[in-house]
């Protein structure tokens, strides 16, 4: 414990003495835990949020100003910045029991399906999908965690007995390397989105980053890549090979060389393809039919227990809780519903025990096995001045357990048709967090979404250890500590 309090005061020191940004980090005061995705406001509709570490940052331009923190259960809080300093960088807030106390004139506990109900009839008039512009920050978080890695090249019609031995060994020493090794990487990058409707947006990017440690990291395609060369130096790299596995042919002139993986190390992202990611997590906070939110608030679906009420910014707010009432429904979860306006201003949800996503069993015949197993997350709306309820900030959690054990045949196309058997057996989980927070929201019209042009890469910045300079003055997520200790950074 002492070490990461040690660490959490560098980092909070450090961010103070050397940099023009302040951070610091929301606790209870009744529980000591960390406040996590607190509003921070610096202006009447900008700000920070705090992370799941209760940690938020203040730039440098908010510095002259006080900020107020608002969040869900606690009182709100109104500070100057020589106050944040003069508190050591840890601020305490007040749990709202008492203030709640107040608000509730009645023993009666509210009725789950008549707010519902409500929140159904004002959808149009609280919420606002269409022709919208959203300054964002995005941050994905992939890991891999193996729990099984073995490679084995068990025949070589071509190949000596000591030059097998020797492949093997390498293959043996780079499964244990990657199991050892901190399978996680991070995706972060700033820009504009533009939301015609649920179907249609356009992205421009301002600045992206990948930080990823390439002397102790591997990714997926690394894997392949560093297997492929250890095979390498034992064939003859002026030919081509088709590759079979199990009973299918995959290629029919594959080329062992390097150069098939230069397009891996390219330093850019794909725009459409981010475009498409947020605008999936976007949806995921919108009303549509058969969209997330509509199937959550549908009563053929779910079922609804009111658990109790609380304070939000200092207005009541109801907790329900919902779960599936029929087999096709794989979520649970709580709704957090405005007493005055009757607007969902929170979500939190995850799959209901024993529900799962896509699934696949192979094991047996082909060798296979997949399954969806976690999906999970947090939705955060925030009124904005028009009076309708925006995304502040989205997160989603999914993973999955996976297992591969194949045969791969490596065929030379040539004469003697040399083959390289090559045994491979792979099992883990797999997770990816994707995180998304608007900074600020406009309404456009359809000839100002028509006349944006969507580039279709953006070069990234590869970072192998974290700098907290990165981003200078942007709006942005608080990094985690995990993140911040990445490549040995602190």
């Amino acid at each position: 414990m002492k070490p990461i309090i040690t660490s959490i005061a560098f980092i909070l020191c450090t961010s103070f003495l050397f940099s023009q940004n302040i951070t610091a980090k929301l606790i209870s005061k009744e529980s000591k835990k960390p406040v996590q995705y607190a509003n921070i406001k610096t202006g009447q509709y900008s700000g920070a949020i705090s992370n799941e570490e209760g940690f938020f940052t203040i730039r440098s331009r908010d510095k002259t100003k006080t900020i107020e923190i608002s969040c869900m259960g606690f009182k709100n809080k109104t500070l100057s910045i020589q106050e944040i300093k003069a508190l050591g960088f840890v601020i305490k807030l007040d749990e709202a029991i008492n203030q709640l106390s107040e608000v509730l004139i009645t023993n009666k506990n509210p009725n789950a399906i008549s707010i519902l109900e409500k929140v159904r009839s004002k959808i149009s008039e609280n919420y606002d999908n269409n022709l919208n512009k959203y300054q964002i920050f995005h941050r994905n978080t992939d890991r891999v965690d193996f729990k099984s890695l073995t490679f084995e090249i068990d025949k070589a019609s071509h190949v000596s007995f000591k030059g097998i031995d020797e492949a093997n060994t390498a293959l043996i020493k780079m499964s244990e390397d990657i199991k050892t090794s901190d399978m996680v990487h991070f995706k972060d990058f700033k820009g504009t989105l533009y939301n015609l409707n649920p179907d249609s947006s356009k992205i421009a990017v301002s600045k992206a980053t990948k930080l990823f440690d390439y002397k102790n990291n591997f990714s997926i395609e690394d894997i392949q890549k560093k297997s492929q060369s250890i095979i390498l130096k034992y064939l003859d790299t002026t030919k081509t090979y088709k590759l079979k596995t199990g009973l299918f042919k995959i290629e029919d002139s594959l080329s062992l060389k390097d150069d098939q993986f230069k397009e891996l190390e390219k330093k850019e992202y794909d725009i459409p393809y981010l475009n498409t990611e947020s605008r999936a997590l976007l949806q995921k906070a919108q009303f549509y039919d058969t969209s997330f939110l509509d199937n959550v608030i549908n009563p053929k679906l779910y079922e609804y227990i009111f658990e109790e009420s609380t304070l939000n910014n200092g207005e009541l707010t109801y907790i329900i809780r919902f779960i599936p009432r029929k087999s096709k429904s794989k979520y649970a979860g709580k709704l957090y519903v405005s007493e005055d306006t009757y607007a969902i201003t929170r979500v939190d949800y995850s799959y209901y025990k024993g529900r799962h996503g896509e699934k696949l069993n192979l094991k047996l015949i082909l060798g296979v096995k997949f399954i969806a197993n976690v999906s999970e997350g947090m939705l955060l709306f925030e009124k904005n001045s028009r009076g309708k309820y925006h995304p502040k900030y989205l997160k989603q959690t999914v993973g999955a357990y996976f297992y591969v054990n194949r045969s791969l045949k490596f065929i030379e196309n040539s004469r003697a048709k040399n083959k390289t058997n090559f045994d491979f057996k792979i099992e883990g989980t797999n997770r990816n967090k994707e995180e998304l927070l608007f900074t600020s929201n406009e309404k456009i019209t359809i000839d100002g979404f028509k006349a944006i042009q969507q580039d279709e890469i953006v070069p990234y910045t590869l970072l192998s250890t974290f700098k907290n300079t990165i981003w200078d003055d942007e709006d942005i997520l608080e990094p985690l500590l995990e993140m911040k200790r990445f490549g040995g950074a602190e």
